[in-house]
């Protein structure tokens, strides 16, 4: 069931588990292919059984001697499964940093990147958008491995049954309150019962296609600017941004990539700046600064320097050096 078992094999590995049937069944399956790892649980405390789930983690973690971190989280207030996501992949990046794991594992599979796909084309997505999840994605100091991507939720659940595998069901995963769980219902899994061989196979067309409609460019990096050369298609060029920010774990909104499309400098999420300029796309954080000195204003009218990323330029010399080399 598992791909990337060699690179994994390799790799210091922290598998996202939260005792539910895919990390559970992912986390065995790990363990049959003699690949090393530990885990690391959230506990976001709304949920009696999460104390249960923890446990269990703890328990798992003692028996085959493998690390168990938990993070009990605080209260949500709002936007959950956006903030939920933020609080998880803060403490697995922490995690990653403080033990030198090289390589972050989900439990993501064949039904998780369905559901991504339709609701991307519900709100508008081209071929690049509606491949969504991959197997493998480099992240900044990391590679976040997704084994069980081509595999069903019905295989995994069968896998755990016949192994008289103990797991848990997250009630929320019901509630119709969150769109993902509604398409879930609705839709994916009705069309994966009948269609999932299909299914399977169109997404490896589209990766295929992908991988020739769309170029690769080289990201550079000077402290915290990045910057790449325009391929002189906006289609291209956000991709390459969306990619890249998504590695820093900020995900574009559609009204953000529409805006993309047709603006020359964009605030994303308040927190960076992209900048279309000349034959290069610039992406830094996104820094108000009142205070800039008379001589930096100057070299920045020289350059004909977007206001927006001047407020980061202002700190960092270096990247001010390389702009500077870049655009004359």
């Amino acid at each position: 069931m598992l791909q990337n078992k060699e690179a994994l094999k390799r790799s210091k590995n922290l598998l996202a588990f939260s005792a539910g049937g895919d990390s559970t069944a992912l986390f065995f399956l790990l363990l049959e292919n003699n690949i090393s790892f530990d885990i690391a649980i959230i506990d976001y405390g709304l949920r009696l059984q999460s104390k249960e789930e923890v446990a269990y983690a703890k328990e798992l973690a003692k028996k085959y001697d493998l690390k168990c971190f938990v993070h009990n989280a605080e209260n949500i207030e709002s936007n959950f499964e956006a903030n939920a996501r933020k609080v998880r992949y803060d403490f697995f990046e922490k995690l990653i940093q403080e033990h030198n794991y090289t390589a972050l594992l989900t439990a993501h599979h064949l039904g998780d990147r369905f559901e991504w796909m339709l609701m991307q084309f519900c709100k508008g997505a081209g071929c690049a958008e509606l491949t969504g999840m991959q197997s493998i994605a480099k992240r900044s100091s990391y590679t976040l491995y997704r084994p069980l991507l081509q595999v069903d939720k019905s295989d995994l659940l069968e896998y755990l049954h016949k192994k008289n595998i103990q797991y848990f069901e997250d009630e929320s995963n019901s509630d119709a309150k969150y769109k993902r769980n509604s398409f879930r219902k609705l839709h994916t899994t009705p069309l994966l019962a009948e269609y999932k061989e299909g299914i399977k196979r169109s997404f490896a067309y589209m990766d295929e296609d992908v991988a020739t409609l769309i170029q690769t460019q080289e990201i550079h990096t000077c402290n915290q600017l990045t910057y790449f050369q325009t391929t002189h298609s906006k289609r291209n060029d956000i991709y390459t941004i969306d990619k890249y920010l998504k590695s820093q774990g900020h995900i574009i909104t559609a009204a953000e990539r529409l805006l993309l499309k047709e603006e020359s400098s964009l605030v994303i999420g308040r927190k960076y700046v992209v900048v279309f300029y000349k034959e290069f796309v610039f992406i830094a954080p996104f820094v108000k600064n009142e205070k800039m000195d008379k001589k930096f204003k100057e070299q920045m009218r020289i350059l004909k320097i977007d206001p927006k990323l001047r407020g980061y330029l202002a700190f960092d010399t270096e990247a001010v050096a390389l702009v500077s080399s870049l655009l004359q």
